[in-house]
């Protein structure tokens, strides 16, 4: 891995991390505006309390070393998510204000797993 592609990884992976884990807690925290914006995507409130607890899980599995396999549903979850909410915010014609943030971690999230380590990997064996 050359330190380009290092570089880039972490990059990616500190400012998902720290946008997944911020997002995650409010979400936890049910603030008056994420409980409006829940209910003008007609999503029901207790889907903040979910999404919130598997953001943070999923910047833990990213973050520490090992458990590749854990990493790849990490990755997956946050694909999931940040894809659903951007099609929610579109589909529900909100504002591009209100859609950046989740494009940018959608974006973030594919940026980091394209440039993850080797030993971040699911290698395979015979």
């Amino acid at each position: 891995m050359n330190r380009a592609t290092k570089i880039s990884y972490w990059i990616a992976t500190i400012w998902l991390s720290l946008g997944m884990l911020s997002t995650g807690i409010v979400q936890l925290l049910q603030m008056e505006q994420d409980v409006k914006r829940m209910a003008a995507l007609q999503y029901p409130v207790y889907l903040l309390t979910l999404l919130g607890i598997w953001k943070i899980l999923g910047v833990i599995a990213v973050l520490i070393p090992k458990f590749p396999i854990l990493k790849e549903w990490a990755y997956a979850g946050f694909f999931f998510a940040m894809s659903g909410a951007v099609f929610s915010h579109i589909a529900s014609g909100s504002p591009l204000s209100e859609i950046f943030p989740s494009i940018l971690l959608l974006v973030l999230t594919v940026v980091s797993w394209y440039f993850r380590p080797a030993e971040r990997r699911i290698t395979q064996t015979n």
